[in-house]
This record gives C-alpha cells, structure tokens and sequence, in this order.
C-alpha cells in the first residue's frame, strides 16, 4: 500500500520547481494505516506561495489509490541554501534596493522580513542605510542599544520574530552621520561579519537609495542570492529603478524580482481604485518577475510609525495581503534559483530523475 502510495506522489509536481515530490525528496513520510493515509511534505521554504496547490494535489493524487479512504497531510520546510552561502549559518542573503527615496524601500524591507519570519523562517534584517536608519522606528525599537556577547561580536537586537541591526541603535537619535566610503565599508563588514546573527534562512538588506559605496561594498564582499527592487509605477521611479537593475547586473547579482509599491489606492469612502501614481509601470524595467503591486493605503503609514509591521497588524488588509504575497513570491524564487544551482552542480554522469 506504502509503494501505491508512493506511485501517485510520484505524479504530483512542485509548481514552481516544475519535478515531482517524491524525486526531489520532499516526502519526508508516507504511512497508511486502516486507509487513512498520512503524508508529510517537507517544503523548500515554510513562506511556499503554492502551499494550498499542493496540498490540495496531494490529497487527490492519494485518494485515487485503492483502499485508501482519508488522506491527512502535514508540512515542514527546509530551505535549501545557496550553492555558496554568504555568511556562516546564512543560507541566503537577498538586497532590498531602489534608485531613489520615497518608493517605501524600507517598509517593504521590514514586512519582507516580518512575513517571512512568521511564516516559521529564521529571519534577519540589516538596515544598511546608514546614512538615513529608519527600520528599528518601524519596528518600535528606536531606543533599544545593540550590545555584545563575550566573544565580542554585536548581538542583533529582535522583535516581531526576527533579528535585526540599525545604526539607529548605535548612534545618538537625530545625530547625523558624516562618513566616507572607507567607513561606510567597515560598518557594513561589521555588521555583516562581527555580528552574532546566528543560523539563518534569510538575511533581508535594507540599502540605502541609489547606487553608492555601501552597495559596491556589499556586492564585492558578501555572497548575494539576489536583489529585489522597489518602486513605484511613474516614470520618474523607473528610471532611477533601472539605475539599480544596472548596478546590480554590472555586480552580478540576480534581480529576483520587482515590487511595485504604491502601485493603486483605493478611497476608503466610495471604493474607487485611483492610479495616482500610474499603474504597471515596473513592467517596463523588462523581463523580471512581477513579485506584487501593493497599495497605497494610510494603514501602512500609521502601523510604521507606530512600529510594527503591516503584515502582522493588519495582515487582511489589502496592502497586508499584497506584501505578504510579495514574501512568498519571493521565498518561491529563491527556492527555484537554490534548486537549479543544486543540479547543475551534480556530476554529469549522474542521470536526474
């Protein structure tokens, strides 16, 4: 009955990966007892976009076994890591980039973060721009101070089920910083490599705008899976947008995809959607993965200022929803990508099935 069962899971494929389960060993188990099967899937990421198609595939492929009348179905995750990891204990370190200021960078940066943590990743989050913190704000940490562990490395400060580092939570608030390069390299080095993160699934970089020294300097000295680019749809956004696409290309960084933010708005008194800024115009920067159009909406402006994450404050709002499919979006890229530097590095007498 078990090998029956094994068959059918055998025809049932992971959407994004595009093989079937039982080759890419995520059956972790498989067990029929008095016809009730119970299966367990072990997900390439705990934030899968696809979650729901499978197991709704699942129970129909096992229910068409003979003798099997109830199917369960439980999941875990194990995120593959990147062919090199970036960081001891870091399986994937993903910028958070722009062209520009005021495309909502750093809010979309923070409920990446958020929603993949609570989705049961191991998150971090580094605010990299230095010269403009703002994410321990958004997180109601502003006056919390980073301190170190006995080895001497910087313990990254934790709220919403995540760790995250700020030079807000070094520096005096509202004390500007006046750094050249040579420093902004060693801060985001220390941040990077004298940091206590721990053992991570993902590590989310909130960049500074634009295409400065702290992004040369983490795209010559860390390992990247990849960049995601914000913006918001008006031409002026794009065109500073594809600055950054360039930077990051000429850096050799994948662009794993595009957010576009602000992208509608829709009044709250008469239900009328309003393009104020246009709309489908990150279309325009080419051929990249559409990850979401979140909303313009006074929810999200209000839960960052008042630290905490829109995704977890108000997760069933339409700008909630809409980043919370952006995090998954983006889990399901990274897992494509981890899967595919997997195989190409198999030998290549060894027949993949």
């Amino acid at each position: 009955m078990r090998d029956a069962v094994m068959s059918a899971l055998s025809t049932v494929n992971d959407p994004e990966l595009h093989r079937d389960l039982v080759s890419l060993g995520m059956i972790e188990r498989a067990e029929v007892e008095g016809g009730h099967a119970r299966i367990k899937v072990n997900l390439t990421t705990p934030a899968c976009p696809l979650k729901g198609q499978i197991e709704r595939e699942v129970r129909e492929a096992v229910l068409n076994v003979p003798g099997v009348s109830a199917v369960s179905v439980e999941f875990g995750a194990t995120v593959r890591p990147a062919a090199q990891p970036a960081l001891p204990g870091v399986k994937h370190v993903i910028l958070v980039g722009s062209g520009k200021g005021g495309v909502g960078k750093s809010s979309v940066a923070v409920n990446l973060a958020a929603s993949l943590a609570a989705d049961g990743a191991q998150v971090g989050l580094l605010d990299a721009d230095v010269y403009g913190p703002s994410v321990a704000h958004m997180l109601g940490q502003g006056a919390a101070k980073i301190t170190a562990n006995a080895e001497r490395k910087m313990l990254p400060l934790e709220a919403y089920g995540f760790r995250f580092l700020s030079m807000a939570n070094l520096s005096p608030a509202g004390q500007a910083l006046v750094w050249r390069g040579p420093m902004l390299h060693s801060a985001i080095q220390q941040f990077l490599k004298d940091a206590a993160w721990g053992q991570l699934d993902y590590l989310v970089v909130d960049l500074p705008p634009g295409t400065g020294d702290v992004q040369l300097s983490l795209t010559q000295n860390v390992q990247v899976t990849g960049a995601v680019i914000v913006t918001t749809p008006q031409d002026v956004a794009l065109i500073d947008a594809a600055r950054a696409i360039d930077m990051f290309r000429k850096a050799s960084v994948p662009v794993l995809g595009v957010v576009e933010n602000m992208s509608y708005f829709v009044a709250p008194d008469t239900g009328h959607s309003y393009d104020i800024f246009g709309r489908g115009g990150s279309r325009k920067l080419g051929d990249y993965p559409l990850l979401g159009e979140v909303p313009l909406e006074t929810g999200v402006r209000e839960d960052a200022d008042q630290g905490r994450p829109a995704v977890l404050a108000h997760p069933d709002s339409a700008a909630g929803t809409a980043l919370r499919g952006v995090a998954r979006n983006l889990a399901g890229q990274i897992s494509v990508r981890a899967l595919h530097q997997e195989l190409a590095s198999l030998p290549e007498q060894l027949t993949v099935v």
